[in-house]
C-alpha cells in the first residue's frame, strides 16, 4: 500500500472520528429538517427522491470502485461480509427513493441541499473507510 493512500486513509478515519461528537451532541437538539420535520431555514431545495438517490450513491459506486483491489477480494468471506452493507445502501440508494417517489405526499416538502451535500459527505467517506480497510 502507498504511503499517500495510508496517509489518506488515516485522514479520513481521523474526520470521523473528529466530526462524531459534534454531530452526535447536536442532533440531540436539533432535527434534521427533512422529512417529517421539514421546516424552512435551511436553504434552497430538491426533490426528496432525487436526494436520497444523490446522498446515499457514494456508497454503492466507490465500494465498487474499491473493494475489488482488497487484498481479500477473492475470499468467499469477504464477499459475505459485505453484502448485507450494500444491500443495504442499494436499498436505500435505489428502492427507497422508487417508493418516495410513488409516495405523492413526499414530493409536498421539499429536500434542504445542505443536508444532501452533508450526508453526501459522510457517505463518501464512510464507503472510502468501509471498502478501503481491505485494501493493499
Amino acid at each position: 500500500m502507498a504511503s499517500s493512500d495510508q496517509a489518506l486513509f488515516h485522514y479520513c478515519l481521523l474526520t470521523l472520528y473528529i466530526t462524531a461528537p459534534p454531530t452526535f451532541i447536536s442532533l440531540r437538539f436539533l432535527q434534521a429538517p427533512y422529512g417529517k420535520h421539514h421546516r424552512p431555514g435551511w436553504g434552497p431545495t430538491m426533490s426528496p427522491p432525487l436526494a436520497w438517490f444523490l446522498m446515499e450513491s457514494p456508497t454503492l459506486w466507490l465500494t465498487f470502485l474499491i473493494f475489488p483491489f482488497g487484498r481479500n477480494f477473492n475470499n468467499p468471506k469477504s464477499f459475505i461480509l459485505m453484502s448485507p452493507f450494500l444491500l443495504h445502501y442499494f436499498h436505500r440508494t435505489c428502492i427507497y427513493q422508487i417508493r418516495l417517489y410513488l409516495d405523492n405526499t413526499s414530493q409536498k416538502s421539499g429536500f434542504p441541499v445542505t443536508v444532501a451535500l452533508m450526508a453526501f459527505g459522510f457517505n463518501l467517506l464512510n464507503a472510502y473507510l468501509q471498502a478501503r480497510c481491505d485494501v493493499d
